[in-house]
């Protein structure tokens, strides 16, 4: 049972300020989290892709249809399973100026039925790859985008921007997609290669044709230069994929990445001839790393059915026809040499590269209809893992069933997940503290909370207040010489822009000493810590918070993505949400708890049912209260006559809708500011409530507003516990 009860104003709301697996003899199915390739010294367990002349997965293999090598030795298959990821696709978005959006499903870890990073290597795409991959994004996520995706889209040359991060929340991937643009610092020119332009007379000789020894050293220069440019850049987005492979190991489901590129050459010649290898040596360390982490990776060229011939935008004057054949030529060898990494790196992580095709969506379809695959497990020998013959060990596997294509990842080199050091092993404070800041993947040593909220003043001033719930039990809490319990941590919080360039932060230490019943309320109940920025203009925003507790070094991480709108358009616009639960008898009281326990260290709460602790942790019990409160901006009046608001709230389930209220008007009659109004509302968590994680959503609709700007909404998660 959910009823809804509406309050008048609510004082409270923005009171709060944000300042101040063993393998058996025979084939067994996969465990639980047999979506995950294991490299360990007791089972080697890979993904194997199997298609048919079309393309369509083949759903009926068994056990006995494969044979799977390591270096040439066939295998005993102790493990074997098959994984499909078919689901419904998502309905897709009413992007009306006066529609109402629908709250994106809110998905545990168990319910992430695919893992998809959309990577846009804006270092290497030329202006029109960016176009077509713009539009391949947006069909992406208008169409393809299913139930249980959980999707980022990251461009190589952004840095950790607002909107580098996994959501489902398809309103976030159109605001990265609309930064998605031709980075003209990138190696990308306005095509897919450079327009030819007509020599110069100064650069003929006496019989007005340029020598054969110029001719070669200027083209020798050139493409030196111009490899060693795209070798910089190559490195930068070989660098960007390690970062988001390693990002990814944890994630659920099945993982894959798409890459959207203008290609990287897997070798470099220098003046003197010598061929450079340090990019395939990258390119094999993240292969490994991908097979690892069961990253499948695509490649897609952006650059579609590359035309390497003469074209309107070439100027030939000053060139005989043999240098014209020689610069079509080289065009032809840079496109094969710039697909061939694209090629490499796909074929080597189990994926396929999508090349020479003009229809980039064509392509994102063939990789979502790539994400059934068979799981294969085997007890490697003890030469596996020799250190004194440590090596890359190869991968063959055969499927006895005829006309079908196999793909599967290349080998692993020789040692084992436990064996190899990871990257945040002994990593000194300042190191862990950056990792986890500039990660786009929360860090969980310690369990973090994050609720950030837009609010505006009368006078039209920003804010974004920041409201993070600590787990103490995490804590490392120490003896100190007066009996009562310490800990001492270091909180750093960030806000970075659309362009990953940090606006403003936080950096502080706090010690905090609790004794008795104090103490253990804090375990019980955590730690809430608010703080708040201003913001000087509206736009998108992600805002990083980082814990590290001195005693036992860990970190926790938490981020959240904002977009502040702009009240200069005179458009109808809502705060974030604040919350409070408070229980049923309290409610009919009409009291408010203040049972809050300040502590010295201006900011940390210690949390007794206050607003802060609810609004940050946003966890409440059957049976119970859940009050909301914001604030409504640019409402329509005018002098004669007041503001004429009506709001409505629904509830969500799993994307559907659970409980839709009723439209009732707001009370202004006693209101002479119109500028910003207070309102709020309350709900009766019903005793019948399932647990789990549900979405409020708060319609607001001015009566006096233009059609197409009369209606407003905010949603907020929140989660009902036992």
């Amino acid at each position: 049972m959910l009823k809804i009860y509406l309050t008048s104003l609510f004082i409270f709301a923005f009171a709060i300020n944000g300042f101040s697996q063993t393998p058996q003899p025979t084939a067994t199915p996969i465990s639980d989290d047999g979506d995950v390739v294991k490299i360990s010294t007791n089972l080697i367990q890979i993904d194997v892709s199997v298609t048919d002349k079309k393309g369509n997965p083949v759903t009926d293999l068994k056990p006995e249809d494969f044979e799977i090598y390591e270096n040439g030795k066939k295998q005993d298959i102790t493990n074997f399973g098959f994984i499909s990821n078919k689901s419904e696709s998502i309905t897709k978005v009413n992007k009306e100026n006066n529609s109402i959006p629908i709250p994106p499903t809110q998905l545990k870890p168990n319910q992430v039925r695919r893992t998809i990073a959309l990577v846009v290597d804006d270092l290497t795409l030329s202006f029109e790859s960016t176009y077509y991959v713009r539009r391949a994004l947006k069909k992406f996520v208008d169409e393809q985008m299913q139930e249980g995706d959980l999707v980022a889209i990251i461009r190589t040359g952004a840095g950790i921007g607002a909107l580098q991060q996994f959501t489902t929340d398809k309103r976030l991937l159109y605001q990265a997609i609309e930064r998605v643009r031709w980075n003209a610092s990138g190696v990308g020119n306005i095509g897919a290669f450079a327009p030819l332009t007509s020599t110069s007379e100064a650069d003929q000789n006496s019989n007005g044709e340029e020598s054969d020894e110029d001719q070669a050293a200027e083209r020798d220069i050139e493409a030196e230069l111009n490899d060693f440019r795209r070798n910089i850049f190559a490195t930068g987005t070989l660098g960007a994929l390690n970062y988001i492979v390693r990002g990814m190991e944890e994630l659920p489901g099945r993982k894959s990445v798409m890459l959207f590129s203008d290609g990287f050459k897997l070798f470099s010649v220098d003046e003197s001839g010598f061929q450079s290898s340090g990019i395939l040596n990258n390119l094999k360390k993240l292969v490994d790393l991908a097979n690892r982490a069961s990253v499948v990776i695509y490649t897609m060229d952006g650059r579609g059915l590359a035309i390497t011939g003469i074209t309107a935008a070439d100027n030939t004057g000053g060139r005989s026809a043999q240098q014209i054949q020689d610069e079509v030529s080289a065009r032809s060898d840079e496109l094969f040499d710039t697909q061939e990494g694209l090629i490499y790196l796909a074929r080597e992580t189990g994926g396929f590269a999508v090349i020479n095709n003009n229809d980039l969506s064509k392509g994102v379809e063939k990789v979502l209809n790539d994400q059934s695959y068979y799981l294969i497990g085997y007890e490697p020998d003890d030469e596996t893992f020799d250190a004194e013959k440590l090596k890359f060990n190869k991968f063959t596997v055969k499927v006895k069933r005829e006309g079908v294509t196999v793909r599967y990842r290349s080998g692993f080199f020789g040692m084992s997940d436990e064996d190899i050091k990871k990257p945040s092993e002994n990593l000194s404070p300042k190191e862990k503290i950056t990792n986890a800041l500039t990660s786009p993947f929360a860090v969980n040593e310690i369990n973090l909370s994050l609720n950030t909220l837009f609010k505006s003043d009368e006078k039209k001033n920003l804010f974004l207040n920041s409201f993070l719930y600590i787990n103490a039990k995490d804590f490392n809490f120490v003896d100190d010489t007066d009996g009562s319990k310490k800990v001492v941590f270091d909180v750093l919080a960030v806000s970075f822009g659309d362009n990953g360039v940090p606006v403003d932060e936080i950096s502080k230490t706090y010690t905090i000493n609790l004794t008795g019943e104090t103490y253990q309320r804090v375990l019980d109940e955590g730690l809430i810590y608010s703080f708040g920025f201003p913001v000087k203009k509206a736009g998108a925003y992600q805002m990083r918070v980082v814990i590290r507790d001195h005693n036992s070094n860990k970190v926790g991480s938490a981020n959240q993505f904002v977009l502040v709108p702009k009240m200069n358009k005179k458009r109808l616009t809502l705060s974030g949400v604040v919350l409070q639960n408070i229980s049923y008898e309290e409610w009919n009281k009409g009291q408010q708890s203040n049972q809050n326990n300040i502590d010295d260290n201006k900011n940390v709460v210690i949390t007794k049912n206050n607003p802060k602790a609810a609004t940050s942790l946003k966890q409440f019990r059957r049976g119970t209260v859940l009050r909301y409160g914001f604030e409504i901006y640019n409402a329509k009046y005018q002098k004669e006559q007041k503001p004429q608001l009506e709001t409505q709230i629904k509830v969500y389930r799993d994307g559907k809708l659970l409980f839709e209220g009723k439209a009732n008007p707001i009370n202004v009659s006693q209101l002479t500011n119109f500028t910003n109004i207070i309102d709020g509302g309350a709900l009766n968590l019903g005793t019948t409530m399932q647990s789990g994680d549900y979405v409020l959503q708060i319609i607001v609709t001015d009566k006096l507003a233009k059609s197409k700007k009369q209606i407003t909404s905010e949603l907020i998660q929140f989660e009902i516990i036992e």
